[in-house]
């Protein structure tokens, strides 16, 4: 294989991947706990999307004890911590994949 195919393969594989990224963005998943009280969403590529909770998983004892507002806050608050945790676990992944390429940007890794 001359440099020009590997050029070109690269290039296929290079667009593959992307189009498979963003597939993977546009899944999404959801898990249940509690019987479904507690739900979470993610992407295809693990990325937190939202929760849903249902008031048995506040007062499984006494369900109606529990008011929307309540619900919605505790889910923003959820969502706010899930979102600060993933902003700093990427910060660090990408600073470790800058440390090893170098500060090469490397489609795909970051």
């Amino acid at each position: 294989m001359n440099m020009i195919q590997m050029m070109q393969q690269a290039q296929k594989m290079q667009k593959k991947f992307k189009e498979t990224q963003d597939e993977l963005a546009n899944i999404e998943v959801s898990g249940q706990s509690a019987g479904g009280a507690v739900e979470v969403v993610f992407n295809g590529q693990g990325k937190f999307k939202s929760i849903k909770l249902k008031p048995e998983a506040i007062n499984p004892d006494n369900p109606s004890s529990v008011d929307g507002e309540t619900l919605e806050m505790l889910e923003d608050l959820i969502i706010e911590a899930m979102t600060s945790a993933t902003e700093k676990a990427n910060s660090q992944m990408e600073a470790k994949m800058k440390a090893i390429t170098g500060g090469i940007n490397i489609p795909g890794l970051f």
